[in-house]
């Protein structure tokens, strides 16, 4: 006779195997960077700072204040350093003040009362030096697998060049370093707003000018934020068309444009017929703009037909605004029909899938040219007050071509009637199974 015991065991065991297939096992994420962010705040300390024209306050304090909060603010394992220029020599010897550059807090897991205390000593001295500090930050910051970044936040241009700060952006950008430098402009200066935009693009990097205590600690954090989400990869530098005739001709990867108010920028990706296009785009709100503004990402046939588009989804955030999209080549039905005469990249792809030509579709879709399709992103963005779009916004093109996914086709089920009958028998052994155990563990139960 079987006792209680040995029924028991025997009903967990086979429950275990019904249950326990249907579990996928834990996969570690295989893509999470092995390194830290990696980060360094650069605050000039020049003389000018002393000037008391932000909400009552010197810049000095106001720059302090943000720095602070920030310090407290910053997230985990981000490994944050701060350099400062124009600290230490009050002099009027240039060879002396222009190399006026130290780092007070080494880049790593911040200790906020030695950054807090390292900030509260600073007082506005000399030279500003800004091609030399971002040489030093960069070396401060050292190589890696993941994207470098620098925050510089200045009130004024460089009082020392050579080297031009611009010049050295640009030197950084082709060691192929992976950095990237955003810039923050304390003042409304033209010539300093040229120079901090011309830091920021060499690298892939944003300008922002900051003109309150709030809007510096708000973009501050913001930046910091956002490196955090993003360091994995260092975006390619390019410049989208009018048209897509002549716009860029894109492979898988992130890209980094600039886009004025109302505009529209052309970008061509290659995708076969055996192929899924990925595409994404997040334009960093780098300035006050008008409410109701909006960002449009389409896919559009070399012909100008409008293939899929995405509008702005929102992602949370109050700096960025991102939008996607997704779209197959074996999903176009509504290919322009082949004639003698067109010679075009479709035509050549239906005629491989649906003609005599090819005896297996794989093939063909393999063989087959791939069609170029044309990324366009558009804005609805204007400025309060009249214009005030350049430089255009920073946008950030994220580019993806995959194998392309199985699907069923409309409006049946397609492949999705073998999942369910699948899912009908397991139900249908399942319950008989449980049904027998029922019966048999009531018998146990009385004999026992």
């Amino acid at each position: 006779m079987i006792n209680r015991r040995t029924a028991h065991a025997v009903l967990i065991g086979l429950l275990a195997a019904i249950i326990l297939p249907g579990i996928p096992p834990a996969r570690a994420d295989e893509t999470r960077p092995t390194e830290n962010l990696r980060m360094e705040l650069v605050l000039d300390v020049s003389g000018s700072m002393r000037e008391a024209d932000i909400d009552g306050q010197t810049r000095m304090a106001v720059a302090q204040r943000a720095f602070n909060e920030v310090v407290d603010a910053v997230p985990a394992g981000t490994h944050l350093g701060i350099r400062v220029l124009g600290a230490t020599y009050p002099g009027d010897d240039p060879a002396l003040g222009c190399r006026d550059t130290q780092q007070i807090v080494p880049v790593g897991p911040v200790d906020r009362d030695q950054a807090k205390a390292a900030i509260a000593s600073l007082h506005p001295t000399g030279y500003t030096p800004i091609g030399l500090a971002l040489r030093e930050a960069a070396k401060d910051l050292g190589t890696g697998e993941t994207a470098r970044r620098i925050v510089l936040i200045t009130d004024g241009e460089d009082t020392c060049a050579p080297p031009d700060p611009c010049d050295v952006a640009r030197e950084l950008a082709a060691q192929g370093t992976r950095l990237i430098v955003d810039t923050l402009g304390l003042i409304a200066d033209d010539k300093v707003r040229q120079q901090l935009v011309c830091i920021a693009g060499a690298t892939g990097g944003t300008y922002t000018a900051a003109q309150s205590a709030d809007q510096l600690a708000d973009r501050i954090n913001q930046l910091v934020d956002r490196a955090q989400d993003t360091y994995t990869q260092t975006p390619e530098l390019v410049t989208g068309s009018t048209d897509c005739a002549e716009a860029p001709l894109l492979t898988a990867g992130v890209y980094t444009d600039r886009e004025r108010f109302s505009e529209h920028r052309w970008y061509r990706v290659p995708v076969r017929t055996d192929q899924e296009l990925r595409a994404s785009v997040s334009i960093a709100l780098d300035r006050p703009v008008n409410r109701d503004y909006g960002v449009l990402l389409r896919a559009v046939h070399p012909n100008g037909r409008e293939l899929v588009r995405g509008t702005d989804a929102g992602s949370g955030r109050t700096d960025v605004l991102s939008t996607g999209l997704r779209w197959s080549a074996d999903t176009d039905t509504d290919r322009d029909p082949p004639d003698d005469t067109d010679t075009d990249t479709d035509t050549d792809t239906d005629t491989d899938r649906t003609g005599a030509a090819s005896d297996s579709p794989a093939v063909a879709a393999t063989e087959a040219p791939p069609t170029e399709v044309c990324l366009v992103v558009s804005n609805s963005f204007a400025a309060p007050g009249g214009p005030g779009d350049a430089p255009g916004m920073p946008i950030e093109l994220t580019v993806d071509v995959v194998d392309a996914s199985p699907t069923p086709d409309s409006p049946g089920l397609g492949r999705g009637w073998l999942l369910l009958v699948v899912l009908g028998l397991a139900g249908l052994l399942t319950g008989l199974l449980a049904g027998w155990l029922t019966r048999w563990w009531g018998t146990v139960w009385k004999e026992s």
